[in-house]
């Protein structure tokens, strides 16, 4: 299985949105990022990145003392895949329902549905 094919945990997604946010980080640095929305120890986020390597979604530059890991998953590509598992096993898939539930769940902005808006012309053009 391709590292764009892997489904990461809940804590290995956390881990590549900071990086993928961040760029290439330090274990200490994802760690200070982590402890902002819950407490995490520091051993804890040095293991997860360090699976996370193995299953190859992060690279880890062991060039200096500090090891530097940066995102070896792409964003969208993961996204894509989370979304079509959520579609499917939620949602039978209906990419419809989850649209409308989302949209009934979530406030979206103006320019939200403008984007949305002009998605759903281009897809009606072609």
């Amino acid at each position: 299985m391709s590292k764009q094919h892997i489904k990461p945990t809940d804590a290995e997604l956390e881990v590549l949105q900071i990086l993928w946010q961040a760029g290439p980080s330090s274990v200490r640095d994802v760690n200070e990022k982590l402890n902002q929305a819950r407490e995490v120890g520091y051993t804890t986020t040095l293991k997860i990145m360090q699976i996370m390597a193995e299953k190859g979604l992060v690279e880890r530059d062991t060039s200096s003392r500090t090891h530097i890991y940066s995102a070896a998953a792409d964003e969208t590509a993961t996204q894509n895949t989370l979304v079509d598992k959520l579609v499917n096993q939620a949602f039978r898939g209906s990419a419809m329902r989850l649209v409308m539930q989302a949209l009934g769940n979530h406030k979206a902005s103006n320019e939200e549905l403008d984007e949305i808006k002009a998605l759903i012309q281009k897809m009606e053009e072609e």
